[in-house]
């Protein structure tokens, strides 16, 4: 039986590509730095914007200080072009996604978030729409850790007060997070309705056969439903 359902959040909830969007590359052109060396050292501290080392402003000085580009006009205008694609992300969150949460909340379903995310993503988060139906949002900048980690399933498990196989997990696959749910006894369901969005260099997770799909949020209430609490 289905007791909750725990989400990802990008190219889950939302999408990164929508509206304007502003990777790597354009904070590359936008600064005058080599795309390709930029992309190297943003990506050599991932894991520690991801866990809170560094906030947005502190990773893009990192950087571009090691590019020899540091300037504080620099790191403002990147943040500021962060920002506000981010505000083009979150100011068109799909009515799908809020109906879907909507639907699980009034069927008595507990609601998890489990997301990698970076000091203006989280920012962004915790404002939005969505994060009021979150029983428990478990978001790697405050955490300290990140998916995959066994420990971040463990703890929304235990946060939930389910068991884990009364867990749906849900994501884009990004990570290795459905192995990890897998790994936690949580059972994972790759979504796919926003697969044909990402384009070069930003390749999407590819479809993994070996488990269960969802091409569109209405079929994770069909998922959750088929078990649901009491049923």
């Amino acid at each position: 039986m289905i007791r909750a359902v725990v989400f990802d959040m990008f190219e889950t909830l939302v999408t990164l590509f929508e509206g304007r969007t502003y990777f790597g590359e354009d904070i590359a052109a936008d600064v005058g730095a080599d795309p390709e060396a930029f992309r190297k050292e943003w990506h050599a501290i991932e894991h520690d914007r991801s866990i809170g080392t560094y906030t947005i402003e502190e990773g893009l000085a990192v950087v571009f200080k090691k590019l020899g580009i540091y300037s504080e006009e620099h790191v403002k205008k990147a943040a500021s072009g962060r920002w506000e694609a981010l505000g083009d992300t979150f100011s068109a969150i799909p009515q799908e996604s809020l109906d879907l949460l909507k639907g699980l909340k009034e069927k008595g379903f507990k609601i998890g978030l489990i997301t990698n995310t970076f000091s203006d993503e989280r920012d962004y988060i915790r404002r939005s729409p969505l994060f009021p139906y979150f029983d428990v949002a478990l978001i790697s900048y405050e955490q300290g850790i990140c998916k995959p980690a066994p420990e971040m399933y463990r703890k929304m498990i235990k946060d939930l007060g389910v068991r884990a196989e009364e867990c749906l997990y849900v994501g884009d696959g990004g990570s290795r997070e459905l192995y990890a749910a897998r790994e936690a006894g949580m059972q994972p369901v790759q979504c796919t309705w926003f697969h044909e969005r990402a384009f070069e260099p930003h390749i999407p997770c590819p479809i993994l056969e070996e488990f269960k799909h969802a091409e569109h949020p209405a079929q994770i209430l069909e998922y959750a439903y088929r078990t649901e609490p009491g049923g």
